[in-house]
């Protein structure tokens, strides 16, 4: 596993408040969260919790009220929206319980689309987006659409598309949550497998127990709070184990 440490993602003492029709919304009441390179950490909590609120805050989708948070060691607070774009394109990678594919463009055309935003030519953007397609065994589904794929296919080339651009850290909002089963234990195991082979941090933000246990760290989000933040005994020593 690639022993890379260091600050991934951080966000100190952070809040987020929606205004809207004269009522406030504390969606985040002072968090404070650090995972490193390589990291594996679940962020776990019933609906309305605040844990995905935090992964858009952790992945720069949006920003804080208050409080501060660093992305790859950069204080985001000094950063244009237009920069912040770049970091995030360069840093982050994102797969959502809804796939977020373009309907009308095949699978490899979906993964290199981040590449576009780098200024990368047409022939190395399909070359990167098929070794990632490859890497989640997809090499056969180039051409296809979404609509001509499985739930758990779809999933893949979410998978894919977020590590085109070798983010070093892929945070993953409910990744299993519209999928039978069988695909979401398929969706985890590749997870798990670029986690340990390619030394990604992976944030998991789930409502299951089950998904959260793939975890080596848990992290439990109550009411815009961090309840506890704790190691997964069974998952640390596994990968000591590996090690």
């Amino acid at each position: 596993m690639n022993g890379s440490t260091g600050p991934g993602v951080e966000a100190i003492d952070v809040t987020r408040i929606y205004r809207g029709d004269g009522v406030d919304v504390h969606a985040l009441r002072g968090v404070s969260l650090r995972v490193d390179a390589g990291e594996y950490v679940a962020v776990i909590g019933p609906s309305g919790s605040g844990k995905s609120t935090l992964m858009h805050l952790l992945g720069c989708l949006d920003r804080p009220t208050t409080g501060t948070l660093t992305v790859g060691g950069h204080d985001t607070r000094r950063l244009s929206d237009g920069e912040l774009a770049k970091l995030r394109n360069l840093t982050i990678g994102f797969v959502f319980q809804s796939f977020a594919l373009l309907a009308r463009t095949t699978a490899v055309e979906n993964v290199a689309l981040p590449l576009v935003y780098r200024g990368l030519g047409r022939a190395e953007r399909r070359r990167r987006a098929v070794e990632a397609l490859s890497a989640v065994g997809l090499d056969h589904r180039l051409h296809h659409r979404p609509s001509q794929l499985s739930g758990g296919e779809q999933q893949r080339v979410a998978i894919a598309r977020a590590l085109v651009g070798e983010p070093s850290v892929l945070l993953a909002d409910e990744p299993t949550g519209n999928l039978d089963t069988r695909s979401g234990a398929d969706i985890m195991a590749i997870l798990d497998r670029l986690n340990h082979e390619r030394g990604v941090a992976v944030v998991l933000v789930t409502h299951e127990k089950g998904i959260a246990a793939h975890a080596r760290r848990v992290v439990f989000v109550r009411d815009g709070l961090i309840e506890r933040d704790e190691p997964n005994q069974e998952r640390v020593s596994e990968a000591e184990r590996r090690s």
